[in-house]
């Protein structure tokens, strides 16, 4: 059986997970990329040996034509925020299992997303586009107010602004960077952070838990510790569901940012139609004694999830990222790492190569590395975390 896997970058979802278990299954990959040279540096050393083909992946003309040059496909798939809407079309085209495409798009399109929860009834959040060229002082919205790209990822260029004279001053911040970006200003939904993580086949959906986030100070979005939590109130996770329903999420993995407000308000932050990434879908996997990354694959062949899927619920985590504070080059840091003690679990892996220099980012995009921990409790996680940085050192040179 052949899987086409769209890709941009190589991620440690694909790399990790979904392409060992891909292997698993006996299945023949086709990897459809822009960035060939990069997918064969990241699987250089591992023992798997999918097939790489250059393609303009963001075109699902280009997508349909290259692989209907090629074997005929069993699935079409892709972990990737930016490509969800591209592979649905292309798996709808030859007659696979498919997530609408619809679905995709209002996931991934931050401004659509809130015009269609607005119309179905459910949450109606104040927000307002801003194209290219346009003034932002012409905005009617209240403050605070969060600033973001309209289809942007990973808290890049996301931002908490307190007034007008400072949404004039981070929009031509973001216009520099992004020129031809449209962004979206919405009202700030105040509440600690959370996350659900689903799985689906479209006719049955699971719910696997999801994680307590720890941001950054504002006025940016930094995700900084994710805790796992095995099941949040019920009232809340229906709260959230009936949002994904009306937005059609339904086949496959999806991972969705969720605050609750002091009413008990479940109000989405964002829909990402995909696994959870920064090395927490591994973990997930790991805390549930789960094939997570098999049964996602065995959905988009067409296969239905059984009805138990017989989760753990005894088992805790803590998922930290090591952020740069400063622009520099990086001269120290620790490489992979695994061990197992006392029931614990602990893993780190970098995100940063020694040698490379980098900007500061104030997003997601200064992790240095990742360390994550599973155990029999959250106190033995955290501690296995906390022992972990305090032994190792992250050194950047201006």
């Amino acid at each position: 059986m052949r899987l086409y896997l769209l890709a941009l970058n190589p991620t440690d979802s694909v790399t990790d997970g979904f392409l060992p278990a891909a292997a698993r299954l006996g299945l023949e990959v086709t990897v459809l990329t822009d960035g060939v040279e990069d997918h064969r540096r990241a699987y250089a050393d591992r023992e798997f040996r999918p097939e790489l083909v250059e393609c303009d992946v963001r075109d699902f003309r280009a997508v349909i034509s290259t692989i209907s040059q090629r074997d005929a496909p069993d699935a079409v798939f892709s972990n990737s925020d930016h490509l969800q809407t591209q592979t649905a079309l292309a798996a709808e085209y030859f007659g696979l299992p498919a997530k609408d495409w619809r679905a995709a798009l209002r996931a991934k399109d931050k401004g659509q997303l809130r015009r269609h929860l607005a119309l179905t009834g459910l949450d109606a959040v104040s927000s307002a586009e801003l194209p290219p060229g346009a003034d932002p002082a012409e905005l009617d919205v209240p403050f605070p107010c969060v600033l973001k790209p309209r289809e942007g990822v990973a808290s890049e260029d996301v931002s908490l602004v307190a007034d007008p004279a400072e949404l004039a001053h981070r929009s031509a911040e973001i216009r520099a960077r992004r020129p031809g970006a449209v962004l979206v200003v919405e009202e700030f939904l105040a509440g600690e952070l959370h996350t659900l993580e689903t799985l689906g086949d479209g006719r049955t959906r699971h719910v696997l838990g999801g994680f307590r986030t720890r941001l950054s100070p504002p006025p940016d979005f930094i995700e900084e510790v994710l805790t796992y939590v095995p099941a949040h109130p019920e009232d809340v996770t229906e709260q959230v569901l009936a949002q994904l329903d009306a937005l059609g999420v339904g086949l496959g993995a999806c991972h969705t940012e969720f605050v609750v407000q002091p009413d008990g308000r479940a109000r989405i932050i964002e829909v990402n139609y995909r696994a959870i990434g920064d090395q927490c879908d591994l973990m997930l996997a790991e805390i549930l004694d789960l094939p997570l990354f098999e049964l996602v694959l065995r959905v988009h062949l067409g296969e239905r999830l059984p009805a138990d899927l017989g989760l753990r619920t005894d088992r805790r985590a803590r998922n930290q990222a090591v952020l740069a504070d400063r622009a520099g080059t990086l001269t120290a840091a620790p490489g992979p790492y695994d061990r197992e003690a006392d029931g614990v679990t602990l893993s780190y892996r970098p995100v940063r190569r020694v040698g490379e220099r980098h900007e500061l980012y104030r997003t997601n995009r200064d992790y240095l590395g990742v360390v994550w921990a599973t155990g029999p409790s959250q106190d033995a996680v955290d501690t296995a975390v906390a022992a972990f940085l305090a032994a190792n050192r992250w050194e950047l040179t201006p």
